[in-house]
């Protein structure tokens, strides 16, 4: 991202989300730009991250030529293994999951609603391979965080009154970074609140790339 363009790029997204980990959390990342926050958890703060197709403990992506093919999280990328990683059936990750046994999940999503509903499996008439396991993540998981482009590749609003996609899950996101700022709300009976601004962008631009409602607490 050039210097002058106001915002986040990915990886300042994903490190953002970083800062949300706390000492002992056991994370599951989704796929997309939450994947990249294995690359950005910051120094001191020791978290076991979970992968729904059966691996405990993950590393930051391999470097070139150090990749191992038989090696990959749930979004079917190379990673990293450390010396305390452990491996498991699917069933048993998803009991961990549905156990609540994962304290954060960090996510992609195609929407997310003004209440808290999310969106981010399908877009009906498209080919999909499954929905994953982010109908449980969703369910099973302590506190959910939503990484996210602002805006969809045509300008529309992703973070928005009410979905329009099939749901993922109802009244569950915590929190929510996007290119432009953080929204965050302390409970599910409360409103988002507009917490943090990324460089060079304003509380106007926000609202005006924003058709859900919001509280601003700068």
């Amino acid at each position: 991202m050039a210097s002058d363009t106001p915002g986040w790029d990915r990886n300042q997204m994903a490190a953002r989300a970083a800062q949300e980990l706390q000492d002992g959390y056991y994370v599951n990342l989704g796929i997309g730009i939450p994947t990249l926050v294995a690359n950005h958890i910051p120094e001191g703060v020791e978290v076991t991250l979970q992968s729904e197709n059966g691996m405990l403990g993950i590393g930051p992506f391999p470097i070139d030529g150090e990749e191992d093919p038989d090696l990959i999280n749930a979004g079917k990328q190379t990673i990293s293994e450390l010396p305390q990683s452990v491996y498991f059936s699917s069933s048993d990750s998803f009991a961990m999951i549905r156990g609540g046994h994962i304290d954060l999940t960090v996510l992609g999503a195609m929407e997310v609603a003004e209440n808290g509903d999310i969106a981010n499996w399908m877009i009906p008439g498209k080919m999909i391979k499954g929905m994953g396991g982010a109908m449980d993540l969703v369910a099973g998981v302590k506190k959910i965080i939503v990484v996210m482009d602002h805006n969809a590749k045509n300008g529309s609003a992703k973070f928005i009154p009410e979905c329009t996609l099939p749901l993922t899950g109802k009244n569950v996101v915590d929190m929510i970074i996007t290119n432009l700022g953080v929204f965050h709300r302390p409970d599910h009976d409360s409103s988002f609140r507009l917490i943090e601004l990324a460089p060079g962008v304003t509380a106007d631009d926000v609202a005006s790339k924003t058709t859900a409602r919001f509280d601003i607490a700068l």
